[in-house]
């Protein structure tokens, strides 16, 4: 696994103002199923189902800090450690995942 000066996991609270700060800086990577990104999502970000990284690793930019995030962070943990382990440094998994962004970000977001 490749080490990394970057966290193995944010809350939504940076994980906001790293998005907030631009789109040249980081990015959310959803790995949640389409069934769940039709309850809820987050604009801008790019979706991915957890099943079919592997196939899009060489699509995924590694300029910018990808945030990596599912529905309570189980997902995006694994696939954090995943993508470290294809030489990805500058990734972390999105602690507690949609559900936490509903609850302290956007209270407005579906929970499901």
């Amino acid at each position: 696994m490749a080490s990394s000066p970057f966290p193995l996991e944010i809350t939504v609270a940076a994980a906001s103002a790293l998005v907030t700060a631009g789109p040249d800086q980081a990015l959310i990577l959803d790995v949640r199923e389409p069934d769940e990104l039709a309850i809820a999502h987050l604009e801008g970000t790019r979706s991915i189902p957890m099943r079919e990284v592997p196939a899009h690793v060489n699509s995924l930019p590694r300029d910018r800090h990808l945030l990596v995030l599912c529905h309570h962070g189980q997902r995006s943990l694994r696939v954090t450690h995943f993508l470290r382990d294809q030489g990805f440094t500058a990734v972390s998994s999105i602690a507690g995942g949609i559900e936490a962004w509903a609850v302290e970000i956007d209270p407005a977001l579906a929970r499901y």
